[in-house]
C-alpha cells in the first residue's frame, strides 16, 4: 500500500482506539446500580471513582514501555489491564467469583483506569510521529473521539441487556478494547512522510466527518429523532460515522495508484520534506517559552497558577461527570445513560474546538492562556445553573461542563509544551495532571459527605438538597480558578505577543527563501 495511505490508515486506527478508550468515563451510567449490588456507601462509591482516576498516577509506565517495546505489544498490554480490571469485577457480579473484598475491587478499578493511559500513549505517539507538522491539530482531533465512548457503550448496553447495566457495562468495557486491538494492531505504526496540499484537503474532510459524528451523537442522545432513540439504530449510525474516515486512506491509495511517474512521487516527497524541516524549526522556536526540568518548573509561579487553575476548573468538571449518575438519580431523572452520553458527546466539540481554531483560523493568533479563560468561565456559570431544579437545566449544565472540560483537556497539552518545553514534557505534564486524582478524592469526598448528611438512614438521598451546597462550592471554586486563569493570561501575554511577531517574521522569511 502507498506510504501516505498507510499514514492516514494509522490515523483511522488511533481514531477507533480513542473511540473505545473512554471506558472509565461511562462509570456514572452504572454507578447507582453498582452501589446497590455491592451495598456500598456513598464514600465507598466515590473512592471507586477516585481509583479510576488514580490509575493516571502510573501512566508513566506506558511511556517507559513504549520506549523499549513495539507499539503493538504496548497496545495489548493496555488491553490486558482493562480485561483484568473490568473482567474480574464482572465475574464477581455474575457469581463466577464468590468472594471478593472491597480492596480487591478498588485495585481492579485502578488497573482498569490505568489501561486508558496505555492507549493514550500509543495514540499520541503515532499522531506526533506521523503528522509532525500538524501534531497539535491531530492530537486534538483524535482526543475528541474519546468523547464518543460513553455513547457507544451506552448503546451497546442498551442492545445487550439494559436492565442489568452494571454487569453489562463491565462486560463490554473489558472485552471491546481487546477485540478492537486485534483488528487495529496492523494499522498502528510509525510512518514518516511530508505534508502537501492534498493532505490539507483531507484534513478538512476529516474535520467535517468528526463534526457530523458529534452532531449525530448529540441528536441521538437527546432522542430528537424517534428512530434514533432505539439503541440498535443509534449504534448502527455511529458505526457508519466511524467507518467514514476509512474513505480518506482509500482515496489516497487510489490517487497514488493513478500517478504515472514513480520519480515524480520521490521528488515531491523530497521537496516537501525540506519544507517540513523548515516549518518545524519555526514552530519549535515560536511555541516553546523555555526548556526546563521538573525541579526548576516547581519553582515557577506560572506552574502553580497553572496547577491550581486546573485543580479548580477541569478537575471539578471531571468530578461532576463522575457523579452525574448519582446527581441525576437524586433529582429524579429517569434516563441517566442518555444524560451521560449527552455530556460526553458535547465533550467531543470541546476537545475539537482548539484544533479547529488552530487549523482554520491561524491568523487570529488566539493564545492557549486565552482559550483557558474562555473554557473556565462558562463552567462556573453552569454549576450555579444547576441550582435550578428543572431537568433542562441539568442537561444544559451537563453539556456546558462536558464541552469546557473536553476543551481544557485538549488545550492543556499545548499549554504545558508552550510554558515548560518539549524536552521534559512527559514528566512535566504528568506532574500537572497529578491534580486530577487529588481533586477527584477531595471534591468527591466533599460531595459524598454532603450527600450523606442530607440523606436518610439508608444512605440514599433524594431531592435538590442532596447536591445544592456542593454546586455552590464547586461553582465558587471554579470562579477562583477563572481568576487564576486571568492572572496567568496577564503574566504570559507579553511572551505570546512576542511569539506571534516571531511567527510572522519566520514565516515571511521562509516564503521568501522558497
Amino acid at each position: 500500500m502507498a506510504i501516505t495511505a498507510l499514514q492516514w490508515l494509522s490515523l483511522v486506527g488511533i481514531i477507533w482506539l480513542q473511540a473505545a478508550n473512554g471506558t472509565n468515563t461511562d462509570f456514572p451510567a452504572y454507578s447507582s446500580q453498582l452501589k446497590e449490588f455491592l451495598s456500598l456507601s456513598q464514600f465507598q462509591l466515590n473512592n471507586l471513582a477516585f481509583a479510576s482516576d488514580a490509575g493516571k498516577l502510573f501512566g508513566w509506565l506506558s511511556g517507559m514501555a513504549a520506549l523499549y517495546l513495539p507499539l503493538w505489544i504496548v497496545l495489548f498490554l493496555g488491553s490486558f489491564l482493562g480485561l483484568v480490571g473490568y473482567g474480574i469485577q464482572y465475574l464477581f457480579l455474575t457469581n463466577k467469583i464468590h468472594s471478593m473484598s472491597y480492596p480487591h475491587i478498588f485495585i481492579c478499578t485502578i488497573l482498569a483506569g490505568n489501561s486508558t493511559c496505555w492507549f493514550n500513549t500509543i495514540c499520541f505517539m503515532v499522531a506526533i510521529k506521523n503528522f509532525p507538522l500538524n501534531r497539535q491539530v491531530v492530537t486534538g482531533l483524535i482526543s475528541s473521539y474519546a468523547g464518543l465512548s460513553p455513547k457507544i457503550y451506552a448503546d451497546m448496553v442498551g442492545v445487550i441487556s439494559p436492565l442489568e447495566r452494571a454487569k453489562t457495562y463491565l462486560l463490554v468495557n473489558s472485552v471491546t478494547p481487546l477485540a478492537l486491538s486485534f483488528f487495529i494492531a496492523p494499522m498502528i505504526r510509525n510512518i514518516n512522510v511530508g505534508i502537501g496540499k492534498t493532505k490539507k484537503i483531507l484534513f478538512s474532510i476529516l474535520f467535517c466527518i468528526t463534526i457530523a459524528t458529534g452532531v449525530y451523537a448529540v441528536i441521538s442522545s437527546l432522542s430528537l429523532i424517534s428512530s434514533l432513540s432505539l439503541p440498535l439504530n443509534s449504534l448502527i449510525g455511529l458505526g457508519i460515522f466511524l467507518m467514514a474516515p476509512l474513505g480518506i486512506p482509500a482515496a489516497e491509495f487510489v490517487r497514488e495508484l493513478l500517478m504515472n511517474s514513480t520519480e515524480r512521487v520521490r521528488v515531491g516527497v523530497e521537496i516537501v520534506e525540506d519544507v517540513r524541516e523548515n516549518d518545524e524549526t519555526v514552530q519549535f522556536h515560536c511555541v516553546v517559552r523555555e526548556e526546563i526540568a521538573m525541579k526548576e518548573m516547581l519553582k515557577r509561579i506560572n506552574f502553580w497558577l497553572y496547577f491550581f487553575l486546573y485543580f479548580f476548573g477541569p478537575t471539578i468538571g471531571l468530578v461532576f461527570l463522575n457523579n452525574l449518575g448519582q446527581i441525576a438519580e437524586s433529582r429524579g431523572c429517569a434516563n441517566i445513560s442518555s444524560l451521560v452520553s449527552l455530556a460526553s458527546s458535547c465533550g467531543i466539540f470541546g476537545r475539537l474546538s482548539q484544533s479547529v481554531i488552530v487549523y482554520f483560523f491561524p491568523s487570529y493568533k488566539i493564545t492557549n492562556s486565552a482559550l483557558i479563560v474562555s473554557s473556565m468561565a462558562p463552567m462556573a456559570g453552569a454549576f450555579f445553573l444547576l441550582l435550578n431544579p428543572s431537568n433542562i437545566s441539568l442537561k444544559i449544565s451537563g453539556a456546558i461542563i462536558g464541552f469546557c472540560t473536553g476543551a481544557f483537556t485538549s488545550i492543556s497539552v499545548a499549554t504545558t509544551t508552550e510554558m515548560f518545553g518539549t524536552k521534559n514534557f512527559g514528566v512535566n505534564h504528568n506532574i500537572v495532571i497529578a491534580n486530577m486524582p487529588i481533586g477527584s478524592f477531595l471534591f468527591g469526598s466533599l460531595a459524598a459527605f454532603i450527600y450523606r448528611k442530607k440523606g436518610s438512614g439508608d444512605g440514599k438521598c433524594m431531592g435538590m438538597s442532596c447536591y445544592r451546597n456542593t454546586f455552590i462550592i464547586w461553582g465558587s471554586l471554579c470562579l477562583l480558578g477563572t481568576t487564576l486563569a486571568l492572572i496567568l493570561y496577564s503574566r504570559t501575554r507579553k511572551f505570546n505577543s512576542d511569539a506571534s511577531n516571531t511567527v510572522s517574521k519566520s514565516n515571511n522569511n521562509s516564503l521568501s527563501n522558497v
